[in-house]
């Protein structure tokens, strides 16, 4: 839906707290009464866009599980794809970061954000579990704990880059790759 487009680059380039449906409006082909006719607000709008990214994400991580014939070969495209999500969607990815700390003041965000988190787990939980198999071994992490490291490797591999840190992609795919090794025993 561009709508969904639209809203999306807007409330990426701008962050949640600084973007309005007006302003969504504003940047894109529809009136903020078409807004309105679509979405009650502007979390109900952000919540369906968040939800429509991370549904893209969550595909190609597990087409990436689904093809891996080798330990190596999924841990080397596991590492690839997350630092190509993270220079391809960087504002994406910052807007998901700023939802889930938002969440944290507005509950509004918060069975919502609970979800994704819940998916995204489950998505890194299946990596790991993929990667242990191929590997004839067993994860030495919890569902918990693996996405906890995953996504702390992730969301500072993002500031790094929004920072400009030009190794950031090279030291996030390097660093997944090392710790999903130490993931299994």
């Amino acid at each position: 839906m561009q709508l969904a487009t639209s809203a999306l680059q807007t409330l990426a380039e701008l962050g949640y707290a600084r973007t309005s449906l007006r302003e969504i409006a504003q940047n894109s082909e529809f009136s903020h009464g078409v807004l309105h006719y679509y979405f009650d607000d502007k979390v109900d709008l952000l919540t369906y866009c968040v939800r429509r990214y991370e549904d893209v994400c969550v595909t190609l991580y597990y087409e990436i599980v689904a093809e891996a014939e080798t330990a190596d070969g999924l841990r080397r495209d596991f590492a690839a794809a997350m630092a190509m999500t993270l220079q391809v969607d960087a504002p994406m990815h910052r807007l998901w970061y700023d939802v889930r700390n938002q969440s944290l003041f507005d509950e509004s965000f918060r069975s919502d954000v609970q979800e994704i988190d819940q998916r995204r787990e489950a998505m890194i939980w299946r990596v790991v579990h993929r990667y242990a198999e191929l590997s004839d071994t067993e994860s030495t992490v919890t569902p918990a704990a693996g996405y906890a490291i995953l996504d702390g490797l992730f969301q500072q591999a993002l500031l790094r880059h929004l920072f400009g840190d030009a190794d950031a992609l090279d030291l996030l795919r390097a660093e997944v790759e090392r710790v999903l090794e130490t993931m299994i025993t």
